[in-house]
Formats: structure tokens, C-alpha cells, sequence
């Protein structure tokens, strides 16, 4: 059972976290060329792989607990922490920010690229911290 939950746990995250941490990036190429409806599908589409995330978290708590690993092993509870981090701040910042950028090309396209800055960092920071997990997650140290 653990192999299973072992083997779902890095296809989830492969196939979720990687959008995650991509599908920002690529909405920063459409709010540059001014595409309010790809910056819009971009947006939905991170919202949905951030909830959708949780899986991953989910799925490691039932490798953790089959395969009898201490959340107290300091790889495992940084790596839990920095994956809340990039959570929040996809949710509170990113998402957010993609939105307004959404509402401003609408308006006017011009006015998005202010917020330009704003969701360039936040996601790198996102797929930074994502980096961070999946270090800890293989190297365990």
C-alpha cells in the first residue's frame, strides 16, 4: 500500500504542483501581449492546480503514517511549512493579482502591466519554495 500511495503522492505532484508553480509564468506572457481571455483561463487554471494540490499534502500524510515517518523529522515538517507558504501565497497574492490584471486588460491594457511585477514575484517565489519541498522530499537530510 505504501509503494501505491508512494507512487500517487509523485504523480500528483508532478501533474499539480508543476502547473502550480508554471501556469503564473505563462499567464505573465499573456498579460504582456494583452490577452484578457488566456489571462483569464490562466487564472481559473491556477486556482483549480492550487486547491487540487492539497492531494499532494493529503497523499504524503498517508505515506507519513503507513510508513511510520515522524512529522517531527526536520526535512519532512520544513517541507510541510514551506508548502503552506507557497499555498498562501498563491491564494492571497498570485491568484489575486492575476485576477486584477484580468479586470485591467479589460479596461485597459496598459494598466495590467502594473501589476506585472507583483505576480512575476509572487509566483517565483511560489515556484522557489516548490523547488525547496521537492529538494527536501528526495534528498531527505
Amino acid at each position: 500500500m505504501g509503494t501505491v500511495l508512494t507512487v500517487l503522492h509523485v504523480v500528483t505532484a508532478v501533474f499539480l504542483v508543476g502547473p502550480m508553480a508554471l501556469l503564473p509564468q505563462t499567464a505573465l506572457r499573456a498579460v504582456r501581449a494583452g490577452s484578457a481571455p488566456a489571462v483569464e483561463l490562466l487564472t481559473r487554471s491556477t486556482k483549480v492546480v492550487t486547491w487540487a494540490s492539497l492531494a499532494v499534502a493529503v497523499l504524503g500524510f498517508g505515506i507519513s503514517g503507513i510508513e511510520g515517518i515522524p512529522l517531527s523529522r526536520t526535512w519532512l515538517w520544513i517541507s510541510i511549512v514551506l508548502y503552506l507558504v507557497a499555498l498562501v501565497l498563491s491564494l492571497v497574492l498570485v491568484i489575486p493579482s492575476l485576477t486584477r490584471a484580468v479586470a485591467a486588460l479589460q479596461r485597459d491594457p496598459s494598466s495590467a502591466k502594473a501589476l506585472y511585477g507583483r505576480i512575476a514575484a509572487g509566483s517565483g517565489i511560489v515556484s522557489l519554495l516548490l523547488l525547496a519541498v521537492t529538494v527536501l522530499m528526495v534528498w531527505k537530510p
